[in-house]
């Protein structure tokens, strides 16, 4: 079968790769469409250390081919979006409802994947870029049909992380200020997690004008290219502010917007090991810096609740996708990514 992969030194498209039947509790998944997101790209330039050889992709949508022992909430022909949180179930943070805090499922990459003799690894419990792919039964939450996969697949990071941030994270109030520094996929989904929680000023922060029009679309009441002019609009400070592009001399100018009582949160990811500072004394005002791992999302809850928010007209989904690829157009969508050019690519089997 077809399938992105890194060997750590390039990314192939390869068609001779593949996937083992699933196991008890696990479910086999023949995916339609996946969203390439920053994260993935990642791995490729050295940001997020993992181990190779790897299939990329963990933001996709598809159809049920088979479930293993024991899986009863989803079966063959079933529509479903995936999420990355093949969380346990059973640990202490699990059972307080916070399954990305799960020590089960960070770290521990599995190896479903064969090419020839060599086994290879899965990225993010899910390797979406994969015309197969075998995922824990938690992973896996049907949506209503009518959802267009394509648009589905992006519920499952983009998604879960920028509108999670927003209503599980940092909880944003009716009549709050949000500030969101990058305006890319998740940065869009965080401005419109903003809006569906009824903040009342949302600017939007880019260096690059022309994405002021889809900012606003999202859910910007104010677009800015720099955050110099954040204060004018917001004297006091503002309520949030998000990061959503990973470089620390942003997270300071995020921590420096502050209004008394704010927040500032961290979705952005710097190279492993970078540092940000920010004025001690500027934080005793009830301020507070939060990191932010994949929405803190419940996805069996959350991405079921997207779904019904998009079909109610709140949550846009269609919107994000800008272009679709076939999965043999990697490269040409991965440079459009880094290039700026499209909110969210999705590739295609």
């Amino acid at each position: 079968m077809r399938a992105v992969m890194y060997d750590g030194k390039r990314v192939e498209v390869v068609d001779d790769l593949e996937v083992r039947d699933p196991g008890p509790g696990e479910v086999l998944v023949a995916i339609s469409a996946a969203g390439l997101c920053h994260s993935d790209l990642s791995v490729v330039d050295g940001t997020i250390p993992f181990p190779v050889p790897v299939v990329l992709g963990h933001e996709g949508a598809g159809v049920v081919e088979a479930v293993g022992v024991g899986v009863t909430h989803v079966g063959p022909g079933d529509h479903v979006a995936l999420s990355t949180l093949a969380n346990c179930g059973v640990c202490a943070d699990c059972d307080r409802g916070r399954p990305t805090m799960c020590r089960h499922a960070i770290g521990r990459p599995g190896r479903p994947f064969r090419r020839g003799e060599q086994a290879v690894f899965q990225f993010a419990s899910n390797s979406a870029f994969a015309e197969r792919t075998v995922v824990k039964a938690v992973q896996v939450v049907r949506i209503p049909k009518d959802i267009p996969l394509p648009s589905a697949a992006l519920i499952g990071c983009g998604v879960l992380t920028g509108v999670g941030a927003v209503l599980n994270r940092a909880k944003v109030d009716r009549g709050d200020s949000v500030v969101v520094i990058g305006t890319g996929g998740i940065g869009l989904n965080v401005l419109q997690g903003a809006r569906i929680a009824g903040a009342l000023r949302i600017v939007a922060v880019d260096a690059n004008p022309a994405k002021e029009a889809v900012a606003r679309q999202f859910g910007a009441t104010d677009f800015l290219t720099s955050t110099e002019g954040v204060r004018e609009l917001l004297p006091t400070g503002v309520d949030h502010a998000f990061e959503c592009v990973g470089r620390v001399e942003l997270i300071r100018q995020a921590v420096d917007l502050l209004d008394r009582h704010g927040q500032a949160v961290l979705l952005g990811v710097p190279p492993a090991g970078a540092e940000a500072s920010f004025v001690v004394s500027s934080m005793y005002l009830d301020k507070s810096i939060l990191g932010c791992r994949y929405g803190s999302s419940r996805p069996q809850r959350d991405i079921a609740l997207y779904a019904d928010l998009y079909r109610d007209g709140r949550l846009l989904l269609d919107e994000l996708v800008t272009r679709t690829y076939p999965v043999e157009e990697f490269e040409r969508a991965a440079a459009d990514a880094e290039a700026g050019k499209v909110a969210r690519g999705v590739l295609t089997f």
